[in-house]
C-alpha cells in the first residue's frame, strides 16, 4: 500500500509539473489585450481578427504561442505594420524577413546585433536602438524622441531582436537585466515571468542586457535554415528562446520537481543527470548560466507567485523558498525586483483594485 501511495504521489507531482511547463509556454491574456489595443487605437474592430485566429471576444485565459503568433501576423497584415503601430514609422509587412536576411551572413553575434539595430533604426526611425558595452554586459538601449512608449512596445522590440539573435547562434542568450523607462503596467508580474530576468520599471532608460562575451559567438546559418525558421515565426521566438530551453532548462525542470528547501547539492544533481559535476558546470557556463543563478530564478518566480496568489506571511514564504532567515529572503527579493516583498505585494494589490 505504501508503495502504491508513493507512485501515486509521483504521478500527481508529474502531472503538476507537466501543467506548469505547459503554462510557462503560454502567453498571458494581458499581452493579447495589448496587441489588440493596436487595432483599437485606430478605431478598427477586433472581433474579425479574433475570429480569424480562433479566439473569443473576451480573452481571460492564456493562449498558446502559436495562437499569439497567428494573432501577431493577422494584426500586422491589417495594419501593414509588424510593430503594432508603435514606431515612428510602420514596420511594413515583410520587414522581419528582410531583417533576417540582413543579419544571416554576419560573422559573429556582435556584428549581427549591430546590423539588426541599424536595420530597425532605418525602418522604425523611433525608437532608436544602440549597443552599449560596460561592466561585462552588452546592453541594448532604446532612445525615444518623445516621451516613453508603453512597456509592450519595448517588449515587442526585444522579442524581435532577442529571438533573431538567439536563432543565429543556435542557443538561448540568457538575459541579465531588463529596464523599462515607462511606468509599470498592471500586468507587471507577467513581464517579470516572461523575461526570466530582473525587470525594473520607471528607469532612466529602457535597456536589455546580457553577457558581453557572447558577442563573439560565431554565426553559421544557411538560407535553407532561414526558410525553416521563418515558417515558424513569430511563434517560435516567443517560447523557443525563453529561459526554458537547453541544459539549464533540464536543471530547472529537476529543481521544479521538489521544493527549494529540499534541493540537492550540485554534485548530487550532476550524478542524477549522469554526468560529472565539471561537465555539468561547463555546459551551464556555455549557456551563460550557473546552478546558483538557476536557483535564484526559480526562487524569484515562486516568490512572486506566492506573494500575488496566496495570503502567506513573508516568513512563511521565506521558509518555503528554503531561506533560513526572513532577512535573507528580504535581501534576495530586493535584489530581484528592486523593492521589498511587502511593497511589491501592496503595489500589485493596488494595481488590481
Amino acid at each position: 500500500m505504501t508503495e502504491v501511495l508513493h507512485y501515486f504521489g509521483q504521478f500527481c507531482h508529474s502531472v503538476r509539473f507537466d501543467m506548469a511547463e505547459i503554462e510557462r509556454r503560454m502567453i498571458a491574456p494581458g499581452f493579447v489585450e495589448e496587441a489588440l489595443d493596436s487595432l483599437r487605437r485606430l478605431g478598427k474592430p477586433t472581433e474579425p481578427i479574433l475570429d480569424r485566429v480562433g479566439l473569443p471576444v473576451v480573452i481571460d485565459q492564456p493562449v498558446s504561442a502559436e495562437t499569439y503568433g497567428a494573432l501577431w501576423l493577422a494584426i500586422a497584415a491589417e495594419l501593414d505594420d509588424e510593430f503594432f503601430g508603435m514606431g515612428c514609422r510602420p514596420m511594413r509587412s515583410g520587414s522581419f524577413t528582410l531583417l533576417c536576411h540582413c543579419v544571416l551572413h554576419a560573422p559573429t553575434l556582435g556584428h549581427a546585433l549591430r546590423r539588426a539595430l541599424r536595420f530597425l533604426d532605418v525602418v522604425l526611425d523611433d525608437p532608436c536602438g544602440r549597443l552599449v558595452i560596460r561592466d561585462g554586459l552588452a546592453e541594448v538601449e532604446l532612445q525615444d524622441a518623445g516621451g516613453p512608449r508603453s512597456a509592450f512596445a519595448y517588449r515587442t522590440y526585444w522579442i524581435i531582436l532577442h529571438g533573431i539573435t538567439c536563432w543565429l547562434v543556435g542557443r538561448r542568450i540568457p538575459i541579465r537585466l531588463v529596464d523599462f523607462c515607462c511606468a509599470e503596467p498592471k500586468q507587471g508580474a507577467d513581464y517579470r515571468l516572461f523575461f526570466g530576468a530582473p525587470v525594473r520599471f520607471s528607469q532612466p532608460v529602457s535597456r536589455l542586457g546580457f553577457d558581453s562575451a557572447l558577442l563573439d559567438l560565431p554565426i553559421s546559418r544557411s538560407e535553407l535554415a532561414l526558410k525553416q525558421f521563418l515558417r515558424g515565426a513569430p511563434a517560435n521566438i516567443l517560447v523557443r528562446y525563453r529561459y526554458d530551453a537547453g541544459i539549464a532548462a533540464a536543471v530547472r525542470r529537476r529543481l521544479n520537481q521538489v521544493t527549494p528547501a529540499t534541493w540537492r547539492s550540485f554534485a548530487e544533481l550532476a550524478a542524477d543527470m549522469r554526468m560529472p559535476p565539471s561537465t555539468l558546470r561547463h555546459r551551464l557556463h556555455d549557456e551563460g548560466q550557473s546552478y546558483a543563478a538557476i536557483k535564484d530564478d526559480i526562487r524569484r518566480d515562486l516568490a512572486v507567485e506566492l506573494l500575488l496568489n496566496t495570503s502567506k506571511t513573508i516568513g512563511e514564504i521565506a521558509v518555503q523558498l528554503g531561506y533560513s532567515e526572513p532577512s535573507a529572503f528580504f535581501r534576495a527579493f530586493r535584489k530581484w525586483v528592486g523593492k521589498s516583498p511587502e511593497t511589491f505585494r501592496r503595489e500589485e494589490a493596488e494595481n488590481l483594485s
